[in-house]
């Protein structure tokens, strides 16, 4: 990262733009989330686009924390002050984008499965998944089938996410995907599992589009199966 400007020594006005993204992109990176909300609404003072400010400012930040978690750079505490900082430019921008009717990569509806309360890999992954441009529809814990089925009536995602912690609750994944086949919706979308005791091939066994061992490849794997769809 570049070496970040002393705060007493600038004003974020005085930055021509392509100064401005580069230091939007270190304080989201050191999860200044005031700074970040700041530099967001200097852009659009200067009559950049809401889609503009979240693709070249906000997911471009994102991706740069984003190669730094996979690489080992940057750990969970880390990469969720960074998405927060995220949020709180989203919070500026997302009336304005929902105003232009701006597409968003993908929509993702996500939860943690029955009998589990775990989420902070959940949120993680929400996180990283907005930061990527996604729109995500979070619908938290302990999530039984029926919610996970009225969540996908009502907001027609592209992908289901479900995350589960413990190996009692694992297998409940299986009962929502054995859910969603008998009512003949299998098909009609991208599901994908994490968690701590899952891997490669209880995904599979399952019935599970992919499996991500974490929030970094859930994002690849979102764009990649999307694109692959979309171009189907």
């Amino acid at each position: 990262m570049t070496e970040q400007y002393n705060e007493e020594d600038f004003d974020l006005n005085d930055l021509p733009d392509d100064e401005l993204i580069e230091q939007i992109h270190d304080d989201l990176y050191n999860g200044l989330r005031d700074e970040v909300i700041e530099g967001t609404e200097i852009l659009l003072e200067r009559d950049w686009s809401a889609k503009r400010v979240l693709d070249e400012a906000l997911v471009g930040g994102m991706a740069i924390v984003g190669v730094d978690f996979r690489d080992g750079i940057l750990f969970v505490p880390e990469v969720l002050m960074a998405a927060n900082s995220m949020k709180g430019g989203m919070d500026v921008l997302r009336p304005l984008l929902a105003q232009a009717g701006s597409q968003t990569v993908g929509k993702i509806v996500i939860g943690t499965v029955k009998g589990d309360i775990h989420d902070i890999g959940k949120n993680l992954v929400t996180m990283m998944m907005e930061g990527a441009g996604f729109e995500v529809i979070d619908i938290g814990i302990n999530i039984p089938v029926e919610t996970y089925l009225a969540a996908l009536e009502e907001h027609k995602p592209d992908i289901l996410g479900m995350s589960a912690l413990l190996t009692t609750t694992m297998s409940y994944m299986k009962v929502v995907i054995d859910t969603l086949i008998e009512k003949g919706l299998r098909d009609d979308i991208i599901i994908m599992v994490g968690g701590a005791p899952l891997n490669e091939e209880f995904g599979q066994a399952i019935g599970a589009d992919v499996y991500c061992r974490d929030a970094g490849v859930a994002v690849d794997q979102a764009k990649k199966l999307i694109a692959e769809r979309r171009a189907a």
